[in-house]
């Protein structure tokens, strides 16, 4: 069996916010394979099905994200299976709206999800970041995940779920390699930027490149007639 494990909160009032990634690729991967309703064990919401051959459990830890180690740990207890047993999907800061990357192992950055399952399990568990963007300073990062994602942003977040459920096999057969390439083949390499609650900075009013070519200075003097008057006053826009 391999336990693939959606981090987030509970509650309908985190159900949007970009730290329910997790739970919201899940649940993607549940409707997609046909996985019967989700039911309470291991102090979180689980279903069990069947991907391409391989017997899956999907788990959903319902105890809050600094505790999610606790559900991990007795599902994996019960069934005896090994870090490498468990893929682990969760938000990162540290990529780009919509990108991914799969490991086992390395550092937590600070997810309260990761370290809570580290404490319990080690590092050895397989990791699927799926990239938020950071906000740009860390004192917006807490507002920032406890948020709900925008309109604008499910130019990238649909089709990404949508393809980590198509290619949830490869997660299930570890096949971190596969499922990057296949990921970055369906989700849009340039996102748009996530709209803030930031006022813009306001731009000068737009001029043509001749206006910005002659910045402040004055404008020259035209002739009133003669061969050069009607093309000069095109070009500055002299009026009568």
């Amino acid at each position: 069996m391999h336990l693939i494990v959606g981090l987030g909160n509970p509650g309908a009032e985190y159900a949007a916010h970009r730290h329910n990634i997790g739970f919201l690729a899940v649940d993607e991967i549940a409707r997609q394979h046909n996985f019967p309703p989700f039911r309470q064990k291991f102090a979180a919401l689980v279903s069990e099905g069947v991907i391409d051959g391989e017997k899956v459990m999907l788990i959903k830890p319902q105890t809050f994200m600094n505790r999610s180690g606790d559900s991990v740990s007795k599902a994996a207890q019960f069934y005896k299976l090994t870090p490498p047993d468990i893929s682990v999907i969760h938000d990162e800061l540290d990529l780009a709206p919509g990108k991914v990357r799969v490991k086992t192992g390395g550092g937590n950055g600070g997810h309260n999800g990761l370290r809570s399952i580290e404490s319990h399990l080690g590092k050895d568990f397989i990791r699927i970041r799926l990239g938020i963007g950071h906000p740009g300073h860390k004192d917006r990062v807490h507002a920032h995940v406890l948020s709900n994602f925008h309109k604008a942003e499910n130019e990238w977040l649909e089709p990404l779920l949508d393809a980590l459920a198509r290619n949830a096999a490869l997660i299930a057969k570890a096949d971190a390699a596969g499922l990057m390439n296949k990921l970055a083949l369906a989700v849009p390499s340039a996102p748009k930027a996530e709209p803030t609650d930031e006022k813009p900075v306001p731009r000068p009013k737009a001029q043509s490149h001749i206006r910005q070519a002659r910045g402040s200075d004055p404008r020259p003097k035209i002739p009133e007639s003669g061969p050069m008057s009607e093309m000069l006053r095109k070009l500055f826009g002299k009026k009568d």
